[in-house]
């Protein structure tokens, strides 16, 4: 019976270890994605109806819909090696989240659904938005 010496034993119990950081940045661009592709999806359903109700132009809001559904997705795709398309993914929803705050959320502070801001108030969009640019970039 052979018996290993501590250096070796050592060796291979640092060589079996999984480095979990290499996948920690998967967990902000799965939750960022998500909720961009949820909402441009939603509203590839009816972009007419969008624009109407934002009182937007419709080209204006076929660009918000693409935006959201083409920064999320490029969002998980900029994962595999392409940190360009994180980052041009990213500047691609920076004015989608500047236009929600600016024309939803702006004025009130909580994110509770308030008589004048059935949506909600500010609290979330800017966190959201400085996960788009910060955590994962």
């Amino acid at each position: 019976m052979t018996t290993a010496s501590p250096a070796t034993i050592a060796a291979l119990n640092e060589n079996s270890r999984i480095d979990v950081t290499r996948f920690a940045h998967w967990m902000p661009r799965a939750a960022l994605a998500s909720v961009f592709i949820f909402h441009g999806v939603g509203k590839l359903i009816n972009v007419a109806g969008f624009a109407e109700m934002m009182g937007l132009p419709l080209a204006v809001a076929w660009l918000v819909t693409l935006a959201e559904v083409g920064g999320g997705t490029g969002i998980l795709a900029g994962s595999f090696g392409r940190d360009w398309l994180t980052r041009l993914s990213g500047a691609v929803l920076i004015p989608v989240m500047l236009g929600a705050i600016a024309m939803v959320h702006w004025g009130q502070w909580s994110f509770v659904a308030s008589e004048t801001h059935p949506m909600g108030g500010i609290e979330f969009p800017p966190v959201i938005d400085d996960g788009a640019n910060v955590a994962i970039a």
